[in-house]
């Protein structure tokens, strides 16, 4: 069952209409099981960091630790927790002003198996402050809905030089047969699953400049994030890629076998 709270209590309704309607404010997504989830402390991090620039606001993280923990479910089971602060007091006249961030704490059931493969293709987008999971989500879901209506899963976005630079919720791995690849980008979301990833993974890995006319040179490539963990893609444009290349499996493991940390 979904639970949804502001600052520990009842999310009533007017809180909750200042944040439709004005839609400023930041959050992080996170996977929890037995109260447990992995890279808790990059997810309180990224809380605290885009509190102070968004808001000019300091968070506690032991707030949001202590919020979490009161909506997770009695039995363990594994739920998406998604964390938004916003203030509700702060209006489209003056949003300079002092902000007091609250909140807003929700669950909704985690996936019971892993995803299929992604069939994804490239358009030019850049996301406003691209450093910060803010929660202006129109034209991240705006490309995915437009991909998704030309026969494809999701949308993978290009810088203005026509560089790979993120999905619109994840971010992008790619295996040469021998090397991990990200794409070196000042333009994507700091993911926190990429992150683990980065740490965890076994094998030799870089960073580089990635372009659409490139990616022939790839076996496989999957999408990274906290809600789906590592999820093969099977094709960018007209670049197909093994979705049953071990190194996925391997990825898997190996984000998987990240000790959770305890809410």
């Amino acid at each position: 069952m979904a639970e949804i709270e502001i600052d520990g209590g009842p999310a009533d309704p007017a809180r909750l209409a200042a944040l439709g309607l004005i839609n400023y404010g930041h959050f992080t997504t996170l996977r929890a099981e037995s109260g447990r989830t992995r890279g808790l402390a990059l997810h309180l991090d990224r809380l605290v960091r885009d509190c102070r620039t968004v808001f000019d606001a300091e968070l506690d993280p032991a707030e949001v630790r202590a919020r979490i923990r009161r909506v997770l479910p009695a039995d363990g089971a594994p739920v998406i927790v998604r964390v938004t602060a916003f203030d509700p007091a702060l209006g489209l006249e003056r949003p300079a002003a002092p902000a007091t961030p609250h909140l807003l704490v929700t669950t909704r059931p985690a996936p019971a198996a892993a995803p299929g493969p992604l069939r994804v293709r490239t358009t030019a987008y850049r996301r406003e402050l691209p450093e910060v999971k803010h929660v202006g989500l129109f034209a991240l879901v705006h490309q995915r809905r437009q991909a998704q209506l030309d026969g494809y899963d999701d949308a993978l976005l290009l810088d203005r030089a026509g560089r790979l630079v993120e999905g619109t919720t994840w971010n992008l791995a790619l295996y040469d047969g021998r090397t991990l690849v990200w794409p070196e980008t000042d333009a994507a979301l700091p993911g926190v699953t990429a992150a683990l990833l980065a740490r965890v993974h076994p094998g030799p890995q870089r960073r580089e400049v990635l372009s659409p006319d490139g990616l022939g040179r790839f076996v496989a490539a999957v999408a990274v994030n906290a809600g789906a963990g590592v999820r093969p893609i099977a094709a960018i444009d007209g670049t197909s890629f093994d979705p049953a290349h071990p190194v996925v499996a391997e990825l898997r493991a190996a984000y998987e076998g990240v000790p959770g940390d305890e809410i």
